[in-house]
C-alpha cells in the first residue's frame, strides 16, 4: 500500500514525501534527476530521505518513458499517485520548447494511464497559477476560463488538466489537480527568483527587477503548500455528478494553492535584504517575455473543501529561506 511521488527529488516532491513518510505512508518516489538545474542539488534532498527514513523507496526513472515508469513500479500496490515532476520553469519554455512536450504532456499521459491501470484511489497532479496568464481578473478563480496562456511552459499546464478531465470522465478515477502560486523556501529552486536574489544580495551584483518593479506575487511557503497537497490527497472528488471547483462533472477538482496574500516584488526584495544584512542593488529592466505582471489566488474553495489554511507570511518564509540558503551554499 505505497503513495508514488513523481519529482521526488524536486522541492515540492522531497518536502511531500518527508511530510508522507512522517505520518506512515509508505512512498516510491521517482525522479530522471536531469540537469535542467544542478542534479547535486537534487541528490542532496534525497539524501535526506533515502536511508534516513523507513518506508521511502526511490527509482530513478523518466515517467515519460513508459516501459521505464512500468520497470521503476513492477511489483508495488499503487494506492495513490502524487504527480509533481515536471519541466518546470517559464523562459527555459522558449528556449527547449520540446522538454516541456516530453514532461509535461507525454509524462502526463504516461501517469495517467498508470493510474487507469492501477485503478488508484486519488490522483494528484501538481498544475500551476500561469495557466490563467495575464489577463485574468484578481483574484485569480479556478471557475474562470484560462485561454491564453503567456508561456508554452503554461499551455502544457493547461493541457495536463484538460487530459486529466478526460481519464476522470471515460475513466472515474478521482483526480485532483492544484494550481500552485510562486512556492519558496528551504531547499528551494536555484532558477527562482528568491534564489537569484538572495545570491546577489549576498555577492553584493546587480539583482535584474523586470517590468521596472511593478510584478506583485502570491508568495507561498512551501510548508502551506505541503499541508494543502495532503489535505487534497485525504479528500478525493466524489463520483456523484456534482460540479467540482473547476467545473467538472467527473471526480475531478481544480484548486489553487496560494497564499491568499499578493506581495509587490520591492518588497520582497527589501525583506531579503534585511535577511541577507546587504542593501540591494536594482537592475531595473523591462517585462520579460511569458511573464505576467501579478498573480493572487483565490483559495475559498480549497479553504472550504480541504480546510487548507496558509499560516506563513512573507517577513517570516524569507528569513528562513537565507538562513538554509547560507547553511547549504557558505554565502555571506
Amino acid at each position: 500500500m505505497t503513495i508514488l511521488v513523481t519529482g521526488a527529488a524536486g522541492f515540492i516532491g522531497a518536502h511531500v514525501c518527508a511530510a508522507l513518510l512522517a505520518r506512515g505512508n509508505a512512498v516510491l518516489g521517482i525522479d530522471n534527476l536531469n540537469t535542467y538545474y544542478d542534479p547535486a542539488l537534487k541528490q542532496a534532498r534525497l539524501d535526506r530521505l533515502i536511508g534516513a527514513r523507513p518506508g521511502f523507496r526511490f527509482a530513478r526513472s523518466d515517467f515519460a518513458d513508459s516501459a521505464a515508469l512500468a520497470a521503476a513500479v513492477a511489483g508495488t500496490s499503487i494506492t495513490a499517485i502524487v504527480h509533481l515532476g515536471a519541466q518546470a520553469g517559464v523562459r527555459h519554455s522558449i528556449d527547449a520548447p520540446r522538454d516541456y512536450g516530453h514532461s509535461n504532456l507525454t509524462g502526463q499521459l504516461e501517469m495517467l494511464e498508470l493510474a487507469r491501470r492501477a485503478q488508484v484511489a486519488h490522483f494528484i497532479y501538481a498544475s500551476s497559477s500561469s495557466v490563467y496568464g495575464d489577463s485574468a481578473a484578481l483574484p485569480f478563480d479556478a471557475e474562470a476560463r484560462a485561454d491564453h496562456p503567456v508561456s508554452l511552459y503554461a499551455a502544457t499546464k493547461k493541457a495536463g488538466e484538460l487530459i486529466a478531465e478526460s481519464y476522470a470522465h471515460l475513466y472515474r478515477v478521482p483526480m485532483t489537480g492544484l494550481r500552485f502560486f510562486t512556492v519558496y523556501g528551504p531547499w528551494g529552486r536555484p532558477d527562482m527568483a528568491m534564489w537569484r536574489f538572495a545570491s546577489r544580495i549576498l555577492a553584493g551584483q546587480p539583482l535584474p527587477i523586470y517590468n521596472h518593479g511593478r510584478m506583485r506575487r502570491d508568495f507561498t511557503y512551501i510548508d502551506d503548500i505541503v499541508a494543502g497537497i495532503l489535505a487534497a490527497l485525504d479528500r478525493p472528488p466524489a463520483d456523484d455528478g456534482a460540479a467540482k471547483p473547476g467545473g467538472s462533472h467527473a471526480p475531478h477538482a481544480l484548486y489553487n494553492l496560494g497564499n491568499d496574500q499578493p506581495e509587490a516584488l520591492g518588497r520582497l526584495v527589501a525583506l531579503l535584504g534585511e535577511a541577507c544584512g546587504r542593501e540591494p542593488i536594482l537592475d531595473l529592466q523591462p517585462m520579460q517575455p511569458g511573464d505576467v505582471t501579478a498573480t493572487w489566488a483565490d483559495i475559498t474553495p480549497a479553504r472550504r473543501d480541504l480546510g487548507y489554511d496558509p499560516v506563513t507570511p512573507l517577513d517570516q518564509g524569507v528569513p528562513r529561506f537565507v538562513d538554509w540558503f547560507r547553511a547549504y551554499t557558505g554565502a555571506g
